[in-house]
């Protein structure tokens, strides 16, 4: 292994793909939007030269190989012709076969063993960056203060994204957050929502991966200047153990068992994304931090919808297809909508209809979803999102004379409300520690994972 061919190798797992073929095999870069030869031609010819003066001299050297490319709307695509042989031998040798889109299948922990010192290591991750790191400006971590490098790996490679994240840390590039391909991330409040099979992205913070990361073609790391010029403060990254984590609500989502997630992942419950790195088992994961999520995992699950926004028959049809749902004797109400701004401003934590001052509906959640309710019936949704800041919609309907009330289905034991305007309705789960913690399920075989049991009509009645 030398730091040549270590890039190839990053650039082939991260986006070769192989077919049957002796004599050819693709090398896709998912640029999309990002290398649109039409939106940003400057930025287009210096990805072609990036391909014929960092890839082409490297594949004729250490390979023999010639390379052609092709621009789609999806992907530069790279052809790499000639006796491919000497490049599937290098990845059977690290256990890699060479078959269909390689990172969908691929582990580089014996590659890991052959990169012997942190420059090949660095020349290695600069493969994987250039093809699959996305330094696209939408990567932020809440403002744009903080810009991000995100690793895109598609699949359901838990193993492969936990072994990236470890070399990462092993060059002292300490990753930010994965964003895990499962449902309480990317399907966490709504435990219908049936697309949330999106992949994985490792999170890296930009000044971090300027420090002690790579990239071969100047148009990543142009990009990735002009990124960290918009912030107005340096940041830096901490060890994961030190981390402090906190938790947020999280849906029992229909998919939780889905056939695709790994057997060791597969059932459980996830209140915070290094909850999975503790349960895979990495070593730098925050254990203690963890444990505590978990001794108090009551106040983060949910076995009800968190919010759930749809067109009203849909949202009913779910009711009804629920028991304990489609049992509750709901009490119907109107309410304006000024009463829930004001009830919010009042006091942002505030839980209504519960029973006492741990439970109940959250007002934060009801605003998000009449936010919902207010677009859908102004026609100004984008698929189910909202455009622009709900207050901001709210305060708008507030001052349209003409705008209707919120129809409130209040249930007679914590479960769901049901707020509705015309055709349009949420459903909103209670937050309920006391009985929630009651569902929780600690696996026989490690601390870590947890699940939750279906709730019952009775352990509502048993709070």
């Amino acid at each position: 292994m030398n730091s040549d061919k270590a890039y190839l190798l990053g650039i082939i797992i991260g986006g070769g793909v192989f077919g049957s073929g002796k004599n050819t095999f693709t090398i896709n870069f998912p640029y999309k939007q990002w290398g649109d030869i039409q939106q940003n031609p400057q930025r287009a010819g210096q990805i072609s030269r990036d391909i014929m003066q960092v890839i082409q001299p490297l594949f004729s050297i250490v390979y023999g190989l010639m390379i052609s490319y092709q621009i789609t709307p999806r992907a530069w695509i790279v052809t790499i012709s000639g006796d491919i042989t000497p490049v599937i031998n290098d990845l059977n040798k690290y256990g890699i076969k060479a078959t269909g889109e390689i990172r969908k299948v691929a582990s580089i922990s014996r590659i890991a063993i052959d990169l012997i010192d942190d420059n090949i290591k660095r020349r290695f991750i600069a493969g994987l960056a250039d093809t699959i790191g996305s330094t696209a400006k939408s990567h932020r971590k809440f403002t744009d203060d903080v810009q991000i490098l995100s690793f895109e790996i598609n699949g359901f490679q838990y193993q492969f994204v936990c072994e990236l994240c470890q070399l990462l840390y092993s060059v002292k590039c300490y990753p930010d957050q994965v964003l895990w391909n499962h449902p309480n991330f990317h399907g966490g409040n709504d435990p219908y929502y049936m697309s949330w099979k999106k992949g994985f992205k490792l999170r890296v913070k930009l000044d971090q991966y300027a420090f002690f990361g790579a990239f071969a073609f100047k148009t990543k790391a142009e990009s990735a200047s002009v990124n960290r010029s918009i912030q107005n403060k340096s940041n830096t990254a901490d060890k994961c153990e030190n981390v402090k984590i906190s938790g947020k609500q999280t849906t029992l989502h229909r998919d939780n068992n889905w056939a695709m997630l790994p057997n060791n992942i597969r059932g459980g419950i996830y209140l915070h994304h290094k909850h999975v790195c503790a349960v895979l088992g990495c070593p730098h994961a925050p254990y203690n931090e963890v444990l505590k999520l978990i001794n108090d995992a009551g106040r983060y699950i949910n076995p009800f919808p968190i919010l759930c926004k749809d067109d009203r028959n849909r949202i009913y049809d779910i009711v009804n297809k629920d028991s304990i749902l489609k049992n509750r004797h709901y009490t119907t109400k109107n309410y304006p909508i000024d009463f829930f701004l004001k009830t919010y401003f009042n006091d942002r934590t505030a839980l209504l209809w519960g029973t006492d001052s741990t439970n109940g509906y959250p007002v934060s959640t009801l605003i998000d979803g009449l936010a919902f309710l207010l677009s859908a019936n102004k026609g100004t949704l984008m698929g189910k999102r909202t455009r622009g800041n709900r207050e901001d919609i709210i305060h708008e309907a507030i001052a349209d004379p003409y705008s209707p009330s919120v129809i409130l289905r209040i249930p007679d034991l914590l479960s769901v409300l049901i707020a509705e305007i015309n055709q349009y309705a949420i459903l909103i789960g209670a937050i309920n520690p006391k009985v929630y913690e009651k569902l929780i399920i600690h696996d026989k075989y490690n601390p870590y994972k947890i699940s939750i049991r279906p709730i019952k009509e009775q352990d509502l009645l048993c709070p």
